[in-house]
């Protein structure tokens, strides 16, 4: 109506799902990502999570841990799941989701290679998951698998790809987690990042303290978190 709008400068926007029971993510799931890492494509999609309280919102800050000399940006589309279900089908699994939403997979990639290579630490530090600025809904998007997606870095773009090139899309990767794990209304699907990674840059390039980091993609909106 219009009636009950206030202005954009006099609140803090929060990530639009603040407390999932699980943050589910993909790993090496666009074809431009393998082929800067000279990695195989994967037969299977790569699984691992973040823990809830990773998520921060839109525009909050990321926290540079003092255990890290490598933090890394990775923009990605996420999925917020909104009817539960185990063993979706792959032809009805986008019935299971809610909406799309922007996310940065903030990765400490020291602690990523540390720790038995398993991946969980560098990815689950508090405000390593900014999330939103809103949950736009299935039916508002029209084509999720053709949308450009992108990163910045104090103005500089850093990743600049589309979801095209994802190698698994979201009905498959739905299928396939829902294979080992019930899903749940709230729960988020992060579906990998596009090439332009700090690590595999020449030479790498990490984020330090002031840096600002805007994440964005077509349709979704725009997230822009500043490293503090």
């Amino acid at each position: 109506s219009g009636q009950h709008r206030v202005p954009r400068g006099t609140v803090q926007l929060l990530a639009p799902v603040g407390d999932p029971e699980k943050v589910i993510c993909v790993g090496l799931n666009y074809h431009d990502h393998c082929q800067e890492q000279g990695a195989k494509v994967p037969k299977e999609p790569i699984i691992f999570n973040k823990f809830p309280s990773a998520i921060a919102g839109p525009f909050d800050d990321i926290v540079h841990p003092q255990e890290t000399k490598e933090l890394d940006w990775e923009v990605e589309l996420a999925v917020v799941i909104g009817k539960k279900g185990r063993h979706i089908e792959e032809g009805v699994a986008l019935e299971h989701v809610l909406g799309f939403t922007v996310a940065n997979d903030v990765s400490a990639r020291d602690w990523q290679m540390r720790n038995g290579r398993q991946w969980l630490l560098s990815k689950t530090f508090d405000t390593f998951c900014p999330l939103g600025p809103a949950i736009v809904t299935r039916e508002a998007v029209p084509d999720v698998h053709n949308l450009w997606i992108r990163c910045s870095v104090n103005g500089q773009r850093m990743q600049d790809s589309n979801t095209r090139h994802l190698i698994f899309g979201v009905p498959a990767l739905i299928a396939w987690v829902s294979r080992f794990v019930t899903l749940v209304p709230g729960d988020i699907l992060l579906t990998g990042t596009p090439a332009g990674v700090g690590f595999f840059r020449k030479p790498p390039v990490f984020l330090q303290r002031g840096d600002e980091v805007q994440c964005e993609i077509e349709e979704l909106g725009t997230i822009c978190n500043r490293v503090v």
